[in-house]
């Protein structure tokens, strides 16, 4: 404990750590925005299909709507990760244009090809060029947080994301279920803390520590947190990660476990399982349990809490972000900093 306390002093040079328990604040601040937005220009509109584009901490803002939505919706809901804009959008789509800096190259491309399209814009965002363009071209704009990591400015993303489809009436009001959420956070975050004496999050960072995670959740509620995960301790904690889902993975990536050449000990397996998993996939992830076990391969399994979807959906998302930020710190790095893509960015600002 005192060492996990000497490290988080000593690394954290601009408190990702807060940034992290600060999210149950996030999601009620950004409940307030998405309730507050003046939709007025847009309420009369009939959408038949909703696209998110963003990219990286922005974006899973939408992988986890989509998740979460899955029995709410019935238009589709689309995650864009691109500089362009599908075939299918036109003026019945609503797009949510959503980059936390407001620079994103390839968001602010995505978000001139939907206004060319005739689609309907929203965007969210801390400023930066994003904003300009919403005012300049009065589309209305979700103004949150400034000062966060994106990864770590979830909740401004997604709480905002999900009153706006709440407004439109695309799917039940998520006040409340986001209250309730933020209110859970609170109390499962004092297990989190580095003085605390059983923290699951620096335990399973612990046992995650020198290998490569590799996560796996059914596909229809945890899909997104998985590759959340995987995302979070590529960034946090500078580690390689991988993520897939059940059943698909059992049709392709399984075999590949077959030969793995004495690299046993190189990966560990996460399953992230849920009460309400289909009963099919409960039996495949206990098949594939064993199997993994037999080849030598660390399989740890996490049970959500229960509780509503969103915060089952929450409680995996904050256990699994402070397991990456104590990776960081067990790894001897700041959990802040991502100069990987600062000097990719840097080395794409020369290109024309």
């Amino acid at each position: 404990m005192d060492d996990i306390m000497q490290l988080k002093m000593a690394l954290d040079s601009r408190d990702m750590y807060g940034m992290i328990a600060g999210m149950p604040d996030h999601l009620e601040e950004g409940l307030a925005i998405g309730r507050s937005v003046d939709l007025r220009n847009l309420e009369a509109e009939t959408f038949h299909s909703v696209l998110v584009a963003g990219m990286g901490g922005s974006a899973i803002a939408g992988d986890i709507a989509k998740s979460y939505l899955l029995d709410q919706l019935d238009i589709p809901l689309w995650v864009c990760r691109h500089y362009d804009m599908p075939e299918f959008v036109n003026k019945r789509t609503l797009v949510i244009a959503s980059s936390y800096s407001g620079n994103t190259e390839e968001t602010l491309s995505a978000y001139d090809r939907a206004l060319d399209r005739g689609a309907r814009v929203i965007a969210i965002s801390t400023g930066g060029k994003l904003a300009e363009k919403a005012a300049a071209d009065d589309v209305p704009l979700m103004r949150i947080k400034p000062g966060l990591q994106p990864r770590a400015a979830l909740g401004y993303s997604l709480a905002p994301l999900l009153m706006v489809l709440s407004r439109f009436g695309l799917c039940q009001d998520q006040g409340h279920d986001i209250l309730v959420a933020a209110a859970s956070m609170r109390r499962w975050a004092k297990a989190y803390a580095p003085d605390s004496v059983d923290n699951p999050a620096l335990q399973l960072a612990r046992e995650l520590r020198g290998t490569i995670p590799i996560i796996y959740a059914g596909y229809d509620r945890f899909d997104a947190v998985a590759y959340r995960f995987k995302c979070q301790v590529n960034e946090n904690a500078e580690t390689p990660a991988f993520a897939n889902v059940f059943p698909e993975f059992n049709h392709n990536e399984l075999v590949g476990y077959r030969g793995l050449y004495g690299l046993n000990d190189t990966f560990s397996v996460v399953i992230l399982r849920d009460n309400q998993d289909h009963r099919r996939i409960k039996a495949r992830m206990d098949i594939v349990t064993l199997l993994l076990k037999e080849k030598g391969i660390k399989v740890l399994t996490l049970e959500s809490h229960p509780g509503s979807e969103l915060e089952r959906i929450f409680y995996f998302i904050q256990l699994l972000d402070f397991a990456s930020y104590y990776m960081a710190l067990l790894n001897g790095l700041d959990p802040y900093p991502v100069q990987a893509i600062d000097h990719l960015k840097n080395e794409l600002s020369k290109v024309n």
